[in-house]
């Protein structure tokens, strides 16, 4: 059974920069696209980031250029690094994984972690 258990959330001033975490076990690392999404309070979830075993990556238009996800697959966890956050960044963040190499921005993944709260004070 698939587990993802994500880390690194936290409060952060708007500008400042966090290292989210998702420790993958269970299975083979690299037979999952891993994505990140995020939920603020009363919104629905939206797709974030996404990256295959091989390294490619996939992101929502909003936030090219203040993150960046990425995977060390000797270490079976996914990073999303975010950098010039704003208070509009403030939700809970959840890592995603799904089998095959296809990306896909729905939330049709297959396996969820427990989510991180980050939250940017303005």
């Amino acid at each position: 059974q698939v587990q993802l258990v994500e880390s690194g959330g936290g409060l952060v001033q708007a500008g400042g920069s966090l290292r989210l975490s998702c420790a993958f076990s269970g299975s083979i690392f690299s037979h999952y696209v891993v994505a990140w999404f995020r939920q603020a309070l009363g919104k629905e979830r939206e797709f974030v980031a996404a990256i295959r075993w091989s390294g490619s990556t996939y992101y929502e238009d909003s936030m090219k250029g203040r993150f960046i996800i990425s995977r060390d697959n000797g270490k079976n966890t996914v990073y999303a690094q975010m950098n010039s956050l704003k208070s509009e960044d403030t939700a809970v963040y959840y890592c995603a994984a799904r089998a095959g190499r296809g990306i896909i921005t729905s939330p049709d993944y297959e396996y969820w972690g427990q989510g991180t709260q980050v939250t940017v004070s303005s």
